[in-house]
């Protein structure tokens, strides 16, 4: 018999496909049972899974009304913690690391010694890059990112020993050596699978940040400005950590429950994080802004602007799915204090790049489109710009690919998988295994040959 291709779509398949679609579940059999489809209630509430100190994600005042969003990262408000950094002149995220998965705000000796720390993980097992990234290049960085955090189990001793202490330690090297898994992974796609005809890898400063390195190991010349760096350390920080209900992190929380290995739980979380539903949502908004900036004449006529949103949320543009991609979030309505804090520093960074025209249209879409889904569709809360709304652009105006827009996001929230990782484990100790209802009516067997 023949071999075929992995990515071949047989006859066979086809016919196989069609019986696997075919088993669809009545749709009202969910509001029959009282199913919370995504775990959420019929106005949108989170159904409450669980308890968490290493953050807490506000969108309604304690009588229910909408109000501006609010952030905690282990009880501090977001807005501090990003006006420290400010006032101090320094990069925050290696702070906020230490702040989740400590739970308290350290001294200036325990900072730096933190900070150390990491510098001396920041750097792979000889001929890891070798032979693990250069061989098999995939062309998404969430998979090779994954491959190689599944991997690493073989270079560890301990893998499978769930103590605090070498969880801990496991959790540290994960959240170091990230940058160099996702920059490597992007190097060899691009000059396997690409058109790049230039190879190089930079080895980790230990000196520097999370943000500085990963801009020196991506670029060629190694060169970055103090407001690129200042930029990507607040995306770093904005997206560090989002509550225990996010999917990746959930995930985290359900994989730690069975027991398993902390190369696993990480990898289980990266996948989940690929989705476009979760850490790809940045990609979408950009490729809706490249399809505005090509069917909007004007980029200041506002008209012009919103008629062309209602188009999209009619399904008679973009990819008609209907949505106005980085508006609205499960949980915030008037303001997601992350685009708010985000803003300011795309804002600079634009200016920098002579991007101004770009970043004006990109406001006008953010104050146009809630004032269009609102008027045009029954809201139960109010709707705004999220996070990944301006954090697609940022990384435009960085210089970053595409291909790393996601890898960026899993590499700020590691922190938090690792926070919520150590909190299951010291405080759970049952596996989390919610309920399903069976609706399919029982047959009876019928012998192969009457079949």
């Amino acid at each position: 018999m023949a071999k075929r291709n992995y990515a071949e779509i047989t006859p066979e398949i086809e016919h196989f496909a069609q019986i696997c679609s075919g088993n669809v579940i009545d749709r009202d059999l969910y509001e029959r049972f009282k199913v919370n489809r995504g775990l959420r209630d019929m106005n949108g509430n989170g159904v409450l899974t669980g308890l968490t100190e290493i953050s807490e994600v506000n969108g309604r005042t304690p009588e229910g009304l909408p109000m501006d969003g609010q952030l905690f990262y282990r009880g501090y408000n977001i807005y501090d913690l990003i006006r420290g950094f400010l006032t101090d002149g320094r990069f925050g995220f290696e702070e906020i690391i230490y702040l989740l998965l400590f739970g308290a705000l350290p001294t200036p000796q325990e900072l730096h010694d933190f900070q150390a720390l990491l510098g001396s993980y920041r750097s792979l097992p000889n001929s890891f890059v070798r032979d693990i990234i250069m061989k098999a290049p995939s062309s998404n960085m969430m998979n090779s990112m994954a491959r190689s955090v599944l991997t690493y189990y073989s270079y560890d001793p301990k893998a499978e020993d769930l103590s605090i202490d070498n969880v801990l330690r496991q959790c540290i090297q994960l959240i170091a050596m990230f940058p160099q898994l996702a920059v490597y992974s992007y190097q060899a796609y691009a000059y396997y699978l690409s058109d790049s005809t230039s190879f190089f890898f930079h080895d980790a400063d230990p000196s520097l940040s999370t943000a500085e390195n990963i801009l020196y190991m991506l670029r060629q010349d190694g060169k970055y400005t103090e407001v690129e760096a200042r930029a990507l350390d607040t995306a770093l920080v904005v997206h560090a950590e989002h509550g225990g209900g996010n999917n990746s992190s959930f995930t985290t929380h359900v994989v730690t429950s069975a027991g398993t290995d902390t190369y696993a739980t990480i990898a289980a979380a990266l996948g989940s994080l690929k989705g476009p539903k979760h850490g790809g949502a940045n990609i979408m908004v950009c490729h809706m802004f490249k399809e505005i900036k090509e069917n909007v004449k004007d980029w200041k006529d506002q008209d012009e602007i919103a008629a062309y949103l209602q188009k999209i949320l009619h399904k008679e543009a973009f990819d008609h799915s209907g949505l106005i991609y980085g508006i609205g979030h499960a949980i915030y309505s008037r303001s997601d204090p992350r685009a708010k804090i985000f803003k300011s520093y795309v804002k600079n960074l634009a200016s920098e790049k002579g991007c101004e025209e770009e970043y004006n249209l990109y406001e006008a879409v953010e104050c146009l489109a809630p004032q269009i889904i609102s008027s045009e569709r029954k809201m139960y809360k109010g709707v705004c710009a999220n996070v990944d709304f301006y954090s697609g652009f940022a990384y435009q105006l960085l210089g970053i690919p595409e291909e790393l827009f996601t890898p960026l996001f899993a590499i700020a929230r590691i922190s938090g998988w690792s926070a919520h990782r150590i909190e299951e484990l010291i405080n759970g100790n049952r596996i989390i295994r919610p309920a399903y209802k069976a609706v399919k009516t029982r047959e009876n067997y019928v012998p192969l040959s009457e079949r």
